[in-house]
């Protein structure tokens, strides 16, 4: 995952008409080449245009440079056509699907008699970088009718079925557009129309400006993603403005895989995905589980410290209590199927809130205990799909530090402000201190949002005034709210610089009223709360997931499994160590003593493996002497430490709950 790109700031220019916009661009000075290049224009509707557009009247447009957000993904779906067309070079039997630019790259599908095979990738990159150095131009067109394009596509079954849904589809959004429809043809040097696609662009002017490419991998995909359609051969590549930014992306794809929590886990033995529980059920091992209390002890004493009351909830319930909160039919989808018992249907929980809102109606309430805030670690099941299922990261089972504080709406933005507080002082105990905010609204034309223009006028900028005086950067996202009101993420960043959605804070301005709450005003009038969701973590397994990554495994020493690991030179030192590990677990430390029948180097090799924070060290000298030798995690080391000051120093750097490793410095 990457952090948000910042947009290029470029000054507008007009476009005269009957001039095109390269013109315009050229004439303005602007760079045609290089990793700073403008490669479309964009209309003040945010419409982007290719440089050989020519409007009929003056228009203004802003220049879009190769390396901002909208000219990556220009790049990137110019970079998919030069696959489509080496594909067909080199397969002429196959037919193509889709080819739209994603986060750090883009795919295209094909239909081909075989599977795609490494030395088939290889051969396709060489063909596509011929393609590239050929300098051939993309050139727009627009078919008359339905019928003269069904007519050119004749032999791509699957166009012309976008032919007919017209872009109904996000993805297919890539080839065609509501209200026209379009092909880009691939223009040689000498006028030839070469090669050529279904699509409603816009593209880079030649291919010669694409600097920096790569095929990654290829992998089966249901066309339209659905398992009822055919299945095609999918291939992802990546493209970059400059060959430095290509290298240094590999780089950090070589990086994370090394921090995979997924294999991570196995080699550190904290947790695994047993077949026979099912996919995305995760169980935690004796290391991991250490961990996982961890996280618990720490946020649940926060809760209390931050006024929130402990409460507690069953795992299923009927299904009339998701029908009141209005999360069916909306969140349906992502719900276990009922189970039916004693005449009722009963759900596996989703989501905590409604449970919430019947402990908050339980009694009268008062403007006193104004704001209440409710607090559970609470378990919920989502089905989610089996494509993207993955680690920790997205399961199907997860524990959430939830928590629901009803208050007035006077209070509610002194609550938000209070909330964000709090995630910011937990996300920096854990050592994510890099993050950025994302505001998510509602899309006005979209019927899976309830609740009135001026309801979520009002949460929208109760939100939006409170992330702005945090002075954190501010990402919006339009039409990612929940169905019930507009919320806050934070979005941390990690150690290499990729970005996870953690916190969450939700203002909710309709299942109060779904559930009749209410409290008695100052006034004795009968008042509708307002309710603020928060999840801390957001889910233990997932923050869990993240910090292995971030961390490389390597825990500060308040987080680690196994904190201190003796390991004597001779087994008859042995039993020295065993005193020295007894004198840290009366203070809370967790040491032990390696005692296999491996000699010290292998114990010393495998205690870094495991990534143990502290090696206490013992020889004769040390034992004649009342010392243990220190080796950190970092390679580094410190002799002849006396024991009451080993503990000492052990005690200390784990309270500290510092989240950088010991060290002798």
């Amino acid at each position: 995952m990457s952090a948000p790109r910042t947009p290029v700031a470029a000054d507008p220019l007009v476009v005269p008409a009957g001039t095109t916009a390269a013109d315009a661009v050229a004439a303005a000075g602007l760079p045609a080449h290089g990793p700073k290049a403008i490669v479309v224009v964009r209309e003040a509707d945010g419409r982007l245009r290719d440089l050989n557009w020519a409007p009929e009247a003056d228009t203004e447009v802003t220049p879009v440079a190769i390396d901002e957000p909208d000219g990556l993904d220009v790049l990137r779906h110019s970079c998919a056509h030069v696959l489509a067309q080496a594909v067909q070079d080199i397969f002429p039997e196959a037919k193509l699907g889709i080819g739209p630019p994603i986060r750090d790259g883009f795919y295209y599908d094909f239909d081909v008699e075989k599977p795609f095979q490494p030395e088939d990738l290889t051969k396709l990159e060489k063909r596509m970088q011929e393609i590239v150095k050929a300098g051939q131009a993309f050139r727009r067109r627009e078919y008359g009718s339905l019928d003269e394009a069904k007519t050119e596509l004749k032999n791509e079954p699957f166009k012309l079925e976008l032919v007919d849904i017209k872009g109904d589809v996000d993805e297919e959004a890539a080839a065609v557009g509501a209200g026209e429809l379009t092909h880009y043809d691939n223009v040689d040097k000498d006028g030839n129309r070469v090669w050529g696609d279904l699509c409603r662009g816009p593209h880079l002017p030649s291919t010669r400006l694409i600097p920096a490419f790569k095929l990654m991998r290829s992998a089966a995909a249901y066309w339209r993603g659905s398992e009822k359609n055919p299945q095609l051969q999918r291939v992802y590549g990546t493209a970059w403005p400059s060959r430095d930014e290509l290298k240094a992306y590999l780089n950090r794809l070589a990086e994370a895989e090394r921090r995979d929590h997924r294999k991570l886990g196995t080699e550190l033995d904290l947790f695994s995905f047993p077949d026979e529980i099912g996919s995305g059920l995760v169980v935690f091992h004796p290391k991991g589980g250490v961990i996982k209390r961890e996280m618990e002890d720490y946020v649940r004493a926060r809760h209390i410290e931050e006024g929130f009351q402990y409460v507690g909830s069953p795992h299923i319930t009927k299904e009339g209590l998701f029908h009141t909160s209005g999360h069916l039919p909306y969140y349906k989808d992502t719900m276990f199927p009922p189970m039916e018992l004693e005449g009722a249907n009963y759900y596996l929980k989703a989501m905590n809130c409604p449970m919430h809102n019947l402990i908050f109606r339980s009694r009268g309430r008062s403007y006193r205990e104004l704001p209440m805030r409710l607090f559970e670690f609470g378990t919920v099941y989502r089905y989610e799909k089996s494509g993207v299922v993955h680690g920790l990261t997205r399961v199907r089972g997860l524990t959430q530090d939830d928590s629901h504080s009803y208050v007035t709406a006077e209070q509610a933005p002194e609550e938000i402000k209070h909330l964000l507080n709090f995630v910011r002082s937990l996300l920096d105990d854990f050592g994510l201190d890099d993050y950025y905010l994302e505001l998510s609204t509602r899309d006005p034309k979209s019927d899976k949002f309830i609740g009135t223009d001026e309801q979520w006028e009002k949460a929208t900028k109760v939100l939006s005034d409170v992330a702005e005086e945090s002075g954190l950067d501010l990402v919006l996202d339009p039409g990612g709210a929940a169905f019930y009101g507009p919320k806050i993420s934070v979005q941390a960043r990690d150690a290499i610089g990729r970005t996870w959605q953690m916190s969450t804070i939700q203002y909710d301005f309709n299942q109060p009223a779904r559930f009749g709450l209410e409290y008695q005003a100052a006034d004795g009038t009968r008042q509708e709360p307002v309710m603020i969701h928060s999840a801390k973590f957001g889910s233990i397994e997932r923050f869990f997931g993240v910090l292995v990554e971030h961390y490389a495994g390597a825990f500060p020493a308040w987080l680690a499994p196994v904190q201190v690991v003796g390991i004597p030179i001779r087994d008859d030192h042995a039993d020295y160590l065993t005193e020295f590990v007894a004198k840290l677990r009366k203070e809370g430390i967790r040491a032990e003593v390696d005692y296999s029948t491996d000699r010290m180097q292998k114990k010393i090799r495998t205690a870094q493996q495991q990534k143990i924070p502290f090696m206490a060290i013992a020889g004769d000298d040390d034992v004649s002497g009342g010392t243990v030798s220190f080796r950190y995690r970092d390679g580094s080391q410190r002799n002849g430490v006396s024991i009451d000051e080993a503990v000492a120093h052990v005690v200390e750097v784990v309270r500290s709950r510092v989240n950088t490793g010991p060290s002798a410095a």
